[in-house]
């Protein structure tokens, strides 16, 4: 536990924290690169080059430094913090690269400011926090093993299956090499792969969610190819049925737990209907006998991944509810047939009937999109409790 004087001088330095924002955390992942390159094999750097990183990393920091008297605070981040690391098998070492790379940044940036006594300060509010992650991450660790068909650490799977879903979206099929059996997941989780190959400059580190429920013997991602991305154009163009891709057990703390009696309601745009459609899979496996609402907003039917599928799965299912938004449909899209509304997702437009009584409200897709269901489901009532998202890559606050 922080001494009250340790934590006196941590939060003194808030004030200092916020005039250097990002600057902070952008020197420390220059200078964290430069002494360790091989940590470029374990962050992602597509998300470095964007700035999504060093700004999710500044907000976490400056979280901490405030509510260091209260880390209890904290713990929602921390548990999803903590599922990302297992996603890169992130060990104790590495903990002590980062924390030294953190003390000297502060000495660099704020010379007069870093006093041994600051100094001092901030490693030993470090190790605590970093204390707090590499037990919870030892905890996760040993879960995954110790489940039926679980594992630790990287395992071959192979690709059984590469399905094109729409134009910008291919699903793949895994299954272990060993064959075995595979640890089951919530839905709403990921599977983390390890892309290691001659062709990609780094090894990638990528985490896709799993997209259909658990059923101990493969599993099903889907990758959406980004433009330069990558891990998704690697996918699409490199790898193909029979390859062999290792993968580290499934994670996430974004998942659904709803009892039978409960009104559902996923709510999705682009490729975030992914872990919704994990969700909408277990829900129609196990019977679910409570309203559930599919809402799903593309640009057309060309970018409508599952298309087919959902239409099958609306057929035979009368408690399944159905309404698709298109952003630009094309000359060919028929409304009432491959979509019910044009423009961008309008939740007015279906209140009556998705605002249910005890409903439980699951969402994901991009950041725009989740903070406008976010308000807009919250002014009409609707508790944070009821409400669930996902937010792909460094997370940030809606």
């Amino acid at each position: 536990m922080l001494d009250s004087r340790t934590i006196e001088i941590v939060k003194s330095t808030v004030p200092l924290l916020e005039s250097a924002n990002t600057a902070l955390t952008e020197h420390f992942y220059k200078r964290m690169f430069r002494d360790n390159p091989e940590l470029k094999d374990v962050f992602n750097l597509s998300h470095q080059a964007s700035g999504r990183q060093p700004a999710a990393l500044f907000s976490a920091v400056l979280a901490y430094a405030k509510n260091i008297d209260n880390p209890a605070v904290l713990s929602a981040a921390v548990e999803r913090i903590a599922h990302k690391h297992t996603g890169f098998s992130i060990q104790p070492a590495q903990y002590d690269i980062v924390g030294h790379h953190l003390l000297e940044t502060i000495k660099e940036l704020a010379p007069d400011a870093a006093t041994p006594e600051v100094i001092d300060a901030w490693a030993q509010a470090y190790g605590a926090l970093a204390g707090i992650f590499i037990g919870r991450e030892e905890q996760l660790y040993q879960q995954s093993e110790q489940k039926d068909g679980g594992w630790r650490g990287l395992r071959s799977f192979m690709v059984k299956e590469k399905r094109v879903e729409s134009e910008q979206i291919v699903s793949f099929l895994l299954a272990p090499a060993d064959g075995g059996a595979v640890a089951d997941y919530l839905p709403g989780q990921y599977l983390n792969l390890h892309l290691s190959s001659p062709e990609l400059e780094h090894k990638e580190y990528r985490q896709y969610s799993l997209c259909q429920a658990a059923n101990g013997r493969e599993y099903r991602i889907a990758v959406k190819r980004e433009p330069g991305g990558v891990a998704s154009n690697f996918m699409h163009d490199r790898v193909q049925v029979g390859d062999q891709l290792q993968a580290l057990p499934p994670a996430g703390d974004f998942f659904m737990e709803v009892k039978a009696e409960t009104p559902v309601v996923l709510i999705s745009g682009g490729v975030g209907q992914t872990p919704m459609r994990a969700m909408l899979d277990q829900l129609l496996t196990l019977g679910h006998q409570a309203d559930i609402h599919w809402l799903h907003a593309c640009d057309n039917r060309a970018q409508h991944a599952f298309r087919d599928d959902m239409q099958q799965r609306r057929q035979a299912h009368a408690n399944l509810n159905t309404h698709v938004w298109y952003r630009t449909p094309a000359e060919n899209d028929q409304p009432a047939e491959d979509y019910h509304a044009e423009g961008l997702m309008d939740l007015s437009q279906v209140k009556d009937t998705i605002t249910l009584d005890g409903a439980h409200y699951y969402f994901c897709g991009p950041l725009p999109f989740m903070a406008m269901i976010k308000e807009t489901l919250s002014g009409w009532g609707i508790g944070d409790d009821r409400l669930h998202y996902e937010v792909f890559g460094p997370h940030q606050a809606l």
